[in-house]
């Protein structure tokens, strides 16, 4: 049996959570599917799926432990939750960002913001800047804070431009 995370965040799909997972696992590095499950016969009045069909996938991304339930239509995704990427290169950021936002809502990208093609928003952020963020000298900070606020993908290259004045 696979070792349980403390917390695991558990993302609801109408049908596509072994789909999702898998994209997922192809685009994180050390990542992995745990485990999937089926509907059985019970329940079926209340899930109302067909017998042998996936439910959940368990997987994991870069360590951290994830559930991509099959719970059908009855919620969607909002940008009221997202998944941060902390990034140590702006190639790290350009790869994910890429492969995150194939296929997502391209209205939905402001301010290192994606959503994905299955409707999950995600952050794809440079460490340095949340470095630069915090920086006691406060006008370096609110010329970064402009200049990330014109932006949909971070360039930490720009950001630190205008950080430096």
């Amino acid at each position: 049996m696979p070792a349980v995370s403390k917390i695991t965040p558990c993302l609801w799909f109408e049908d596509q959570a072994e789909t999702a997972a898998e994209f997922y696992v192809g685009v994180f590095p050390d990542s992995r599917i745990v485990t999937t499950t089926h509907y059985g016969e019970a329940g079926k009045e209340l899930h109302q799926k067909p017998t042998g069909s996936v439910m959940t996938v368990e997987f994991e991304l870069a360590g951290q432990s994830f559930t991509a339930l099959n719970g059908g239509p009855m919620f969607q995704f909002t940008e009221a939750i997202s998944l941060q990427v902390g990034c140590d290169s702006q190639s790290e950021v350009d790869h994910y960002w890429e492969k995150l936002s194939t296929g997502g809502d391209p209205n939905a990208q402001q301010c290192g913001w994606l959503k994905d093609q299955f409707g999950v928003s995600w952050q794809v952020v440079p460490n340095e800047w949340i470095e630069l963020v915090q920086d006691p000298d406060q006008k370096k900070v609110e010329r970064a804070m402009l200049a990330m606020f014109q932006m949909k993908k971070l360039d930490i290259g720009t950001l630190r431009e205008a950080f430096n004045g």
